[in-house]
């Protein structure tokens, strides 16, 4: 038989293991480091430092891409998931594809990172992600049965590697076509070469991922002697691999896989003034994670910046979507970048930053500089009193150039420079004796006075400085409008009401400290079991978390006026079909609420992107999965992409509730303007919830 390595893949074989270096045996592995034998689960492979990740050694060599991602951006993106644990990746190569579940449970390896399809054989030794990839099975034959029924096909042989979805597929196929027969051949063989194969005569058929086969067809031209013949598989989920009691792991990775999807699925960096904002109907607002700025409060997002913000955003019938950077640089990086429209973030308007070109609104806070001391240190009485003492500061903040311009003046003192480190923990770093001196905004310092008494103002600079909002320099649109709202609303009742909230009443601000999301903090009395669940069903926890303070407010008891019952708000009638009764139980409630998600998750195609489907999903949950279809069809009725949301289907949902189009709908009217909130409010929490957290929490 012809079907052979290519150049490509004998090349790559010669990188691995070197020229004279002996093949392999098979279920035997090569790897780039000094490999090691470990079963455990997160906290084990912690103590290694590594995490080793395992691919088939020729995963396609040809490198040609599978639903647009390359089997390098898969492996691209699984690095990127062990950086983001603080961990180092390594890469361990099979030499059998049938032979990656045996390398991982025997712990040679610890995560399948390739096209690896989630079968029902293969769960019964291995966990699954939540899903990078769905595809499509095609059959693949010659040019001559082009066409042609395969309930018409005359006796057909069906060639596979073993081991693969591909065999399963066949298998099934036989078993309800008698005229078809299935011939399992070596594992090593990719789809390129199934294809050859089938073009020179050498196999009758094959089956070849869909996406896959249109990038090969493509190569071939229009004289091919093969054909992509009908599709034998129409759901095939591609997903990562661990052992099954790696559930930590597990967690982590469905973290990281849903928060970088619907990271990745808002809108485009795009460069826009007033026009354009107001044509989107949305005002992407950059800002940073702090007390005073934007926070999660239990289930709501909060912070004097954003609702000042939201505040103008609704007068202007904007929605708001927040871009959360970690430094001042950082958020006018994301700015020049179109990624926001606006930094609101109690950025202090400096001479340095407008040199450097950036505009500001008018202000809408004055401050002054403080240097922070610990409590039982002596204020100062001039500046003078700096002399011989060090200042811990961030040199990304306005504070830095302010200390820069007194030692210039001839003050004798050091700077220290410490990097990624918001003013908070600089506080908290003083009050433990990290450091000398910090610096605050004395509108920050005020609010941590409220819940600390560790710490004191020293020293307050004069004059007073601007807090404003920052631009791009050819927004001069979007600041008169901001300009006019400030004019309006500076020191009016709903700035005041919203100022003394935040920076003036001990109990609220003791309140916000108490219950304010941030790593190592719980977000409901129910993570625990939420985590538990949620993995079940390959789902970010923090996703279904959001959700719930969205139905419940974390109330177990809650009943709505339609009867839905505990903290996912399920029907009885909903629940007793699943098999759940007595659902103001957190655990059955919860199990009831997921265990619906997953059923409205498999109603919708399986080429919709992970947070599309997502989307859709929570929006069945909330409608009906009917009244979602209904929508779907009107968005592409309408010139609309039927499988988005945001801007898309969201806009049809809308408009059912309209008579014209509601009439026409096949489950009639409803009212969208719920389920549209519905999503959107559910996905800003759980982007709040991940940057509070940190990405994988």
């Amino acid at each position: 038989m012809r079907v052979g390595m290519t150049l490509v893949a004998s090349l790559w074989l010669a990188l691995l293991t070197g020229c004279d270096s002996p093949e392999p045996a098979v279920g035997e592995s090569v790897s780039t480091f000094e490999n090691y034998q470990e079963t455990g689960d997160l906290s084990a492979l912690r103590t290694r430092g590594y995490i080793r990740l395992l691919a088939p050694k020729f995963d396609e060599p040809s490198g040609l891409p599978r639903d647009g991602i390359p089997s390098a951006d898969y492996q691209a993106q699984a690095e990127d998931f062990v950086r983001s644990l603080d961990l180092e990746p390594r890469w361990v190569y099979a030499d059998d594809f049938n032979e990656l579940a045996e390398l991982i449970n025997a712990g040679s390896a610890d995560i399948i990172v390739t096209n690896y399809t989630v079968t029902e054989t293969r769960k019964k030794t291995l966990a699954f992600s939540t899903p990078i990839n769905s595809v499509q099975e095609k059959l693949v034959l010659p040019a001559a049965l082009a066409d042609k029924p395969l309930s018409e096909m005359e006796s057909l042989t069906i060639s596979v590697p073993e081991g693969t979805a591909y065999q399963e597929t066949a298998e099934k196929l036989a078993k309800r076509h008698e005229h078809i027969s299935v011939e399992v051949m070596d594992s090593k063989l990719s789809d390129e070469e199934l294809v050859e194969a089938v073009e020179s005569g050498e196999l009758a058929a094959t089956i070849v991922d869909s996406n896959m086969l249109d990038v090969l067809l493509d190569n071939q031209g229009a004289t091919s002697a093969v054909v992509a013949g009908p599709v034998v598989n129409r759901k095939r989920r591609i997903a990562w691999a661990v052992r099954k009691d790696n559930t930590e792991l597990l967690d982590q990775m469905n973290q990281y896989i849903t928060s970088e999807r619907v990271m990745t699925s808002v809108d485009q960096p795009e460069l826009r003034d007033w026009t354009a904002i107001k044509k989107k109907g949305v005002l992407r607002v950059i800002t940073s994670n702090n007390p005073a700025s934007y926070f999660m409060w239990r289930g709501e997002l909060m912070g004097f910046d954003y609702e000042l913000i939201k505040h103008f955003a609704k007068q202007h019938n904007l929605r708001v979507s927040v871009k959360v950077k970690d430094s001042p640089s950082a958020m006018f990086d994301a700015l020049q970048a179109g990624e926001g429209d606006v930094i609101a973030a109690s950025m202090t308007r400096t001479p340095e930053r407008e040199q450097q070109g950036w505009m500001f609104s008018e202000r809408y806070l004055e401050i002054n500089e403080q240097l922070i001391g610990r409590v039982d240190d002596a204020p100062m009485d001039s500046l003078d009193d700096l002399t011989g003492r060090s200042v811990a500061v961030s040199p990304d903040s306005a504070f830095y150039e302010t200390l820069q311009s007194l030692r210039e003046g001839g003050l004798k003192f050091d700077i220290v420079a410490v990097d990624g480190i918001t003013t908070e923990q600089l506080i908290d770093a003083v009050a433990h004796g990290v450091y000398d001196l910090t610096m605050a905004d004395s509108h920050l310092a005020e609010m941590e006075s409220t819940y600390r008494d560790d710490v004191a103002v020293l020293y307050q600079f004069d004059p007073a400085k601007d807090i404003a909002w920052a631009m791009r320099p050819e927004q001069a649109a979007l600041k008169e409008q901001l300009d006019k709202y400030i004019a309006r609303n500076y020191r009016g009742l709903f700035y005041n009401v919203t100022y003394n909230r935040y920076f003036k009443e001990k109990k609220t601000i003791a309140s916000h400290e108490q219950y304010r999301i941030s790593a190592g903090k719980d977000i409901s009395p129910f993570d625990a079991l939420v985590k538990d669940e949620s993995l079940k069903y390959g789902l970010d926890w923090r996703l279904i978390t959001s959700q719930m303070y969205q139905e419940s407010r974390f109330n177990p008891k809650a009943r709505s006026f339609a009867g839905a019952q505990g903290l996912l708000q399920v029907m009885p009638r909903t629940g007793r079909q699943f098999g759940y009764s007595n659902l103001t139980n957190p655990e059955i409630g919860v199990a009831a609420g997921l265990a619906y998600m997953d059923w409205l998750e498999q109603r919708f195609p399986a080429r919709l992107d992970l947070a599309e489907k997502l989307y859709f999903t929570l929006a069945a949950y909330n409608a009906g999965h009917g009244h979602v279809e209904d929508a779907r069809r009107l968005a592409e009725q309408l010139g609309k992409d039927p499988d988005k949301w945001f801007g898309n289907v969201e806009q049809a949902m809308l408009l059912l509730s309209k008579p014209q189009y509601a009439r026409k709908a096949r489950y009639g009217y409803v009212r969208g303007s719920e389920p549209v909130n519905y999503v959107r409010q559910i996905k800003n929490r759980y982007l709040g919830y991940v940057e509070a957290l940190g990405e994988s929490s």
